[in-house]
């Protein structure tokens, strides 16, 4: 057997690796893959925007600027806004912006000009059914799972009328809820891989209601959550009861900005509660 593998048959082992969920975002990606492989002796730069060399990279500043959005700002300088509603966060010009769903705190129609990823999460061309996004610029990669959201008039299922955006810096996976109404399928599930840091809407009421979402959290087993889209301090005290037959700590940081690195990613489920008492 010989010591190294040839081009052809690397990207064989790595596609066979990654063949059990394609669609994956985060579980499994390249950087995980990238150590058994140098010890081969195989030496990769990267395949379709995905560092295969785990470095110190992985990691980010985010910061919580309100409702449901956050920045997010990476190694190389890249600043992402997630529900960009044109007034959380505006006059720091991000790069890209997600808008999840389409309720007037969570997008805008005039997003600032500059931008060079304006990423809306439901379908707005004619004959969309759905909206599909997998960009990359410099050290960020965000795609999107679309889900299902409720009418506003209370009647019948928006189709694929939100979406959960993910955010890959290096190895260190991080995704947005958006504005969720339902428990997560298999497929959601496959698609959306491992998650590292997770943005929950814990309202429980425009939303999907709290004891659905703590199932969601479990569900998805991240490290680390961040509260999102809450008024009150009631609201985090009713998450946290039901957080406890997770094991889950909650910390209350003094300031809105926490630095998050996958190489130092807490033993135990955290909630960092980033919005404090009000969150918006």
């Amino acid at each position: 057997m010989t010591a190294r593998l040839s081009a052809t048959a690397l990207l064989a082992t790595l596609f066979a690796l990654l063949a059990g969920s394609a669609l994956a975002r985060c579980s499994k990606n390249l950087v995980e893959l990238g150590p058994a492989l140098l010890g081969r002796g195989v030496q990769v730069a990267s395949l379709d925007g995905m560092q295969m060399v785990a470095d110190s990279a992985s990691r980010a500043i985010i910061t919580f600027l309100g409702h449901a959005s956050f920045e997010i700002n990476t190694p190389q300088g890249v600043r992402a806004i997630t529900d960009y509603n044109g007034l959380n966060g505006f006059g720091r010009k991000p790069d890209i912006v997600t808008m999840n769903n389409a309720h007037s705190t969570h997008y805008t129609d005039h997003p600032e000009e500059g931008i060079t990823y304006v990423l809306p999460g439901w379908p707005t061309k004619p004959g969309e059914t759905e909206a599909k996004h997998d960009v990359t610029l410099k050290d960020l990669k965000v795609s999107n799972v679309p889900t299902n959201a409720r009418d506003w008039g209370g009647g019948s299922a928006r189709i694929n009328g939100n979406s959960i955006f993910t955010f890959t810096i290096g190895d260190l996976c991080i995704a947005h809820l958006g504005h969720l109404h339902h428990r997560l399928t298999k497929e959601h599930l496959d698609e959306l891989g491992r998650i590292d840091v997770l943005m929950v809407p814990i309202d429980g009421a425009y939303t999907v209601g709290l004891p659905v979402m703590v199932e969601v959290v479990r569900q998805l087993q991240p490290r680390i959550v961040l509260p999102m889209h809450y008024w009150g301090r009631g609201q985090v005290a009713r998450f946290e009861e039901l957080m406890q037959d997770q094991d889950a700590v909650f910390i209350w940081p003094d300031r809105r900005t926490i630095e998050v690195a996958h190489d130092t990613l807490p033993e135990k489920l955290t909630v960092y509660v980033v919005g404090g008492n009000g969150g918006d």
